[in-house]
């Protein structure tokens, strides 16, 4: 895959999409399109070639970065452009109501594999190499291994293979627990702390991570992952029940 310069079109080019434009376009000619945004300042500094839909849906492979809320109409939008033979690959965070979307509306003979990058721009600043991607392999495609390869020893990142739901079942607490901890303590507004703890300065850290993630993306971690409703309320359970132990201290 990596040494055929294929051409690769990006529908969807918010910030993860942006990011990693940069591991792409050495090994494929990268072309991006994206609806809400003036892609024109993306284009210069990447130098990749901003498109029409109808340009992006001709390439050998297709990334769809858009947030899960508007995937049906990403999906609606190209499905009839695709042709035989094409891989479509999708990022989302969640896997479930996705990948059964994505398979019900794609043309037959359309290749399709669903990732999930561990990592984002924050995480990622200092590069890639060693962090983790989730790779779902469905049955849509003959590429698997050309794409574990490539994504394992090109990008260096560290393959890890589930099914949909057993990856929903575990970001359900890998991004649905952190994420809500990440915004409750940002809310909180937490003044400059000059004396850190190495325990503070991990949590630090963490929110820092996700601090600026949009909302789009903590909604999608919350609000379409099906196993999350209940790490939720474990979540906040837990905050009541420890509310109640330091007030019963109190009154010993």
């Amino acid at each position: 895959m990596a040494g055929n310069r294929q051409t690769l079109g990006v529908i969807g080019v918010g910030a993860f999409g942006e990011f990693m434009l940069k591991y792409l376009i050495p090994y494929f000619n990268v072309s991006i399109y994206d609806t809400h945004r003036d892609l024109s300042k993306v284009g210069e500094l990447y130098n990749v070639e901003i498109c029409d839909l109808n340009y992006i849906c001709e390439c050998d492979i297709i990334v769809l970065c858009v947030p899960v809320v508007h995937m049906e109409e990403a999906m609606a939008a190209i499905q009839h452009k695709l042709r035989k033979g094409q891989l479509l690959i999708d990022l989302c965070s969640v896997k479930v109501s996705p990948v059964k979307l994505i398979t019900g509306m794609l043309p037959k003979g359309v290749e399709y594999i669903s990732l999930h990058p561990l990592f984002g721009p924050q995480s990622g600043k200092n590069g890639i190499s060693g962090l983790n991607i989730t790779l779902c392999d469905v049955g849509m495609t003959r590429r698997v291994n050309c794409l574990r390869n490539f994504l394992s020893d090109v990008l260096g990142l560290k393959v890890h293979e589930t099914s949909p739901d057993d990856h929903d079942k575990e970001m359900a607490v890998v991004q649905g627990l952190t994420h809500m901890i990440a915004k409750v303590f940002s809310r909180m507004e937490v003044p400059e702390i000059q004396q850190k703890t190495k325990t503070y300065t991990l949590l630090n850290e963490m929110v820092e991570m996700i601090r600026y993630d949009s909302d789009e993306l903590f909604l999608a971690i919350q609000r379409d992952n099906p196993y999350v409703e209940k790490t939720k309320q474990d979540f906040f359970g837990a905050v009541k029940d420890l509310e109640s132990f330091l007030s019963e201290a109190k009154t010993k």
